[in-house]
């Protein structure tokens, strides 16, 4: 294979020319208490960090970033820490994904108007992940991603805790009066015991596993719990492989393949995983020049059995998970499904990397006869009311639901909800569908996880527990139920969700991909000529740009302005360099 010479390095054009820029570049870098010999001929490694104070799930990022930093020198590179946007999901409004494209784009200009020449990517909490792949694909530099990995089990009274899917049982057991506030607090102080992301099979856990089968990553890096000594290593070696890869020039878009992308939603699928994955992994593709639809997932998921027996669908967290072998070990009993021969950043296949693991736990990581679901992971669902789709995930609601017709029950907003969700006057029974509106990319905005939608509180005291829910809003990957998601059209700009009354009908049948509004073509037709199109939610900064550019759900959620062209995306080419005078 042939190397690169330093004297082709990007950086060379900031450190290595003789002129009177790259004198300033030099003397401001010795300013910095570097010698000459610290980054001459040697690959520059921006290490793009998400770490903050406010995001939890990234609190051990200050100790991995030394760790990376580490590998970068062992191996003969440069290690320049990029501080970035840190998307916190435990603390930001109205939600991380009205962000997501931020950080994309922050992430492609850092690596584009700064000396580098490959990078690490560190995140994990949900946003975070597809953010830095998404800005880095449109950059196309030798890419690693570093993924911050599951906390440690939660704990409440000798159970295990999971993240964000307890969070909601036990809330609602507080609010049908089946547990005390001590109890409530006794979750609260137990749920969340170590740094790292979500341990359940959340949106998170989700997003690093498929970045893993991308080949993204290090072989096994997505399943270490944040807080083992696994993880340090990992971390360390990724700055390592980030600076061999520089030499050899392996960069994302030179293996990712429609293939890859069938890989890791097929492993999406087979982890029961989040359906946030959807729009996350349609982006990231369409920014890898590759065309990610619904329907492709679909076809997916009928021929994928469900094999991770994790919560919220199953019984276990990702501690156990990687006690049990970990992505590794849970790709070998899928190979039937996957295109083994793709390749990934360690020069290697993804047959290659998974070669050797070994299943330890089949309650944990289910055998091929014994699948938690023998397949519909996720189900992508047309109808008169989503005409160009929306999402459920059968593994996560009561049977019973799978075929359905109740009486609409409308939110026209999440204020509204939120008002009368607990009122006992509330004409609502277990036969109900609740609808809620205006919760979609331009109506929260940002397309919140408001999809759980809760269940009314004199319906928890009658046992309820689950019942049907549609919504334009997206769900966390720890949520359950039967919560039909990424409305699309949304109801903000005029779909046919904005058009459902109290009392209306409606009719779900997940085995036939349907979901139908009882009214007839003549009155729908009325109903559209008369609704008005809602204020605008924004009228400056960032906001208007969010609105003015945002694309609907089943194209992914990006902006318009993002998407490589036909000519960049057929040619594997980045957008134009900075001119260097």
């Amino acid at each position: 294979m042939t190397r690169k010479k330093p004297e082709e390095l990007r950086s060379h054009r900031w450190y290595g020319v003789k002129d009177l820029r790259s004198f300033g570049h030099r003397s401001r870098t010795a300013q910095m208490g570097y010698h000459r010999s610290d980054y001459a001929g040697k690959p520059v490694i921006a290490i793009i960090n998400t770490w903050s104070d406010i995001n939890p799930c990234h609190s051990h990022f200050k100790q991995r970033v030394e760790e990376v930093k580490r590998g970068v020198w062992q191996a003969g590179g440069f290690p320049v820490e990029m501080p970035a946007m840190s998307l916190s999901e435990p603390f930001q409004k109205p939600t991380t994904m009205l962000y997501r494209n931020l950080l994309a784009m922050e992430t492609e200009e850092l690596l584009r108007s700064y000396p580098a020449d490959g990078c690490v990517l560190m995140g994990g909490c949900d946003k975070t992940t597809p953010a830095l792949v998404m800005g880095a694909l449109s950059m196309n530099l030798p890419s690693i991603f570093v993924p911050a990995g599951p906390m440690l089990r939660g704990d409440y009274k000798g159970a295990a805790l999971g993240s964000g899917s307890d969070t909601w049982k036990y809330w609602a057991e507080l609010r049908a009066g089946n547990i005390s506030e001590q109890d409530w607090q006794d979750v609260e102080d137990g749920i969340a015991r170590s740094p790292g992301h979500c341990m359940t099979m959340g949106t998170a856990s989700t997003m690093t596993s498929a970045v893993e089968v991308l080949g993204l990553t290090l072989p096994g890096a997505a399943s270490i719990p944040a807080p083992d000594s696994r993880h340090a290593q990992m971390a360390s070696l990724s700055g390592k492989h980030a600076v061999e890869m520089v030499w050899q020039d392996i960069k994302p878009l030179d293996f990712l393949t429609p293939a890859s992308f069938d890989n890791a939603v097929t492993t999406v699928l087979a982890l029961g995983g989040s359906t946030n994955a959807i729009v996350h992994l349609i982006a990231m593709a369409k920014r890898a020049g590759i065309g990610l639809t619904l329907d492709r997932f679909d076809q997916l998921a009928r021929r994928t059995p469900v094999l991770a027996n994790l919560r919220p669908g199953g019984k276990f967290l990702m501690e156990d998970f990687f006690y049990a072998g970990g992505l590794r070990a849970f790709l070998t009993r899928l190979t039937d499904l996957l295109d083994l021969s793709q390749h990934t950043c360690v020069g290697k296949t993804l047959g290659d990397n998974i070669a050797g693991a070994v299943v330890h736990n089949d309650e944990v990581i289910l055998p091929r006869d014994k699948p938690l679901l023998p397949n519909d992971g996720l189900a992508i669902l047309h109808g008169n009311l989503a005409p160009n789709g929306a999402v459920i995930k059968p593994a996560a609601m009561e049977a019973h639901l799978r075929q359905h017709t109740g009486p609409a029950l409308v939110f026209k907003d999440y204020q509204d909800m939120a008002d009368r969700i607990d009122d006992p006057d509330l004409d609502v029974d277990k036969n109900s569908v609740l609808v809620l509106q205006s919760a979609g990319p331009q109506g929260a905005p940002g397309m919140p996880e408001w999809g759980q939608l809760p269940i009314p509180q004199k319906l928890l005291k009658q046992g309820v527990r689950d019942m049907l829910r549609i919504s334009d809003a997206r769900m966390s990957g720890t949520s359950y139920g039967a919560c039909v998601l990424h409305v699309t059209p949304e109801s903000h700009i005029g779909g046919p969700l904005a058009l459902v009354r109290d009392g209306d009908m409606i009719q779900i049948d997940v085995q036939a991909r349907r979901l139908d509004l009882l009214i007839g073509h003549a009155e729908l037709a009325q109903r559209r000529a008369a609704w008005q199109a809602p204020s605008v939610k924004f009228t400056r900064g960032y906001g208007k740009l969010y609105l003015k550019h945002i694309q609907q759900a089943d194209k992914g959620c990006d902006f318009d302005f993002l998407e490589p062209d036909d000519e960049s995306a057929r040619q594997h080419l980045p957008p134009g360099e900075p001119e260097i005078h």
